[in-house]
């Protein structure tokens, strides 16, 4: 698993510098939450679940029970289809576990500001790179999956999953009426 999250690591070391070039013009700034709260979904692999996960578990026992009745919360929205900020959102809308987001964040930004009427401006090159990096997490995550955070987190806490996934099996049966149901990608299949 180690030499996986280095790995994963590099992808978006990678991206980072392949993409600097066009995000030295970006209008985001510490503070800006738009892309956290309208902007979408944040899908992920389990993978980086893991990381998440891990990152969460170091967090002080308050924050982490906020962060799970958070997830569970914004499961329930989006089952409803309703509008759903990242449930790792602190109430200063900076992110709790920035040095360790997903790609799905990493690779947005804009090249002017977000509102309402005005919803990311990415480069054409930049979305290009993260397509390219997002087959690449796939294939590294290629006994995983890919989906909403707050669902493969769900899936990760989940014992017989976890255990079947850090064991490098490969067995989609296992979650397919979730995954259908909350739209959870088969990386293998993805590729």
């Amino acid at each position: 698993m180690e030499e996986k999250i280095k790995q994963l690591q590099s992808i978006y070391d990678d991206f980072e510098a392949a993409a600097a070039p066009y995000k030295a013009e970006a209008a985001c700034a510490k503070g800006c939450a738009f892309c956290c709260t309208d902007a979408g979904s944040i899908h992920i692999t389990t993978l980086e679940g893991r990381v998440i996960q891990d990152c969460i578990q170091r967090l002080p026992r308050n924050r982490q029970v906020a962060v799970k009745k958070a997830l569970a919360a914004d499961m329930k929205r989006r089952e409803r289809n309703q509008p759903s900020a990242c449930p790792l959102l602190m109430k200063n809308r900076a992110c709790m576990i920035y040095d360790q987001r997903p790609f799905a964040c990493r690779r947005i930004y804009s090249l002017k500001t977000c509102s309402q009427s005005q919803h990311p401006v990415l480069n054409k090159k930049v979305m290009d790179l993260g397509d390219a990096a997002i087959k690449a997490l796939q294939k590294l995550d290629g006994n995983g999956y890919s989906g909403h955070l707050s669902y493969i987190l769900f899936m990760l806490e989940t014992p017989a999953f976890l255990a079947t996934y850090l064991s490098g099996e490969y067995r989609p049966e296992a979650v397919m009426q979730f995954g259908k149901s909350h739209g959870i990608v088969i990386n293998r299949m993805a590729r």
